[in-house]
């Protein structure tokens, strides 16, 4: 009789082991799938703040590259650009970080120029001429942009205003600089004014829609 008193008890007590061990490894295996689904948030999420934090934020542009956009684009320089000028030997004539004003005049030894309306190589060549007349024999001019005119956007986004232009700018880039849209936004009524355009003519333009410098955006409102 003891003895099979004493074999059920340890049946017993092996079932009961074995139910803790069970519970135990069930246990673990829920904590290392919750610590990997939690690892893999985070992942995501920080992957998603890195996303919104580029959005916006371009490479740092140098002067070759800017130079290449604006020749590529047929560019001519308008109020509010800034540039370099720089001749070649004569640091006196060495214009650096000049914002251009409305008429664009710029004063050289032998006068004036205006910059406004001009591409880089016209302006290059505007004042070298001046300064072949009685100043420089063969005068090396070169005109860089150092930052380009600002673009506005208004309308449903959450920071509407001005913001500085990058080669390469979309409409989908310009939202985004400008905080994201609104609530009450809508994206498919999105329209632009070109700079430069004497009709200033409001046209609508999709999200992958190119940018220029000057130019003026407006998201309009859904009613839906």
């Amino acid at each position: 009789m003891m003895k099979r008193w004493s074999n059920i008890f340890r049946a017993c007590v092996l079932t009961a082991m074995a139910a803790l061990w069970g519970v135990a490894w069930g246990g673990a295996q829920t904590s290392a799938a919750s610590a990997a689904a939690s690892v893999s948030a985070s992942a995501a999420v920080a992957a998603s703040a890195a996303a919104a934090s580029a959005v916006g934020v371009g490479a740092p542009m140098t002067a070759s590259l800017k130079r290449a956009w604006a020749e590529a684009n047929g560019y001519h320089l308008g109020a509010g650009d800034i540039i370099d000028i720089s001749v070649y030997g004569q640091p006196d004539l060495t214009r650096t970080k000049l914002k251009l004003s409305g008429t664009g005049m710029m004063s050289f030894p032998f006068g004036t120029v205006s910059a406004v309306g001009m591409t880089l190589d016209q302006l290059e060549r505007a004042i070298a001429k001046g300064l072949r007349n009685g100043y420089l024999v063969n005068p090396q001019v070169s005109v860089d942009i150092e930052q380009y005119r600002p673009f506005f956007i208004y309308g449903q986004v959450m920071k509407p205003g001005a913001y500085s232009f990058e080669p390469g700018l979309s409409v989908r880039k310009a939202v985004a600089m400008a905080g994201g849209f609104t609530e009450r936004a809508s994206p498919d009524k999105i329209f632009i004014v070109r700079e430069g355009d004497p009709t200033e003519t409001s046209r609508h333009i999709e999200l992958g829609g190119a940018v220029n410098p000057g130019d003026t955006l407006k998201v309009e409102e859904s009613f839906f």
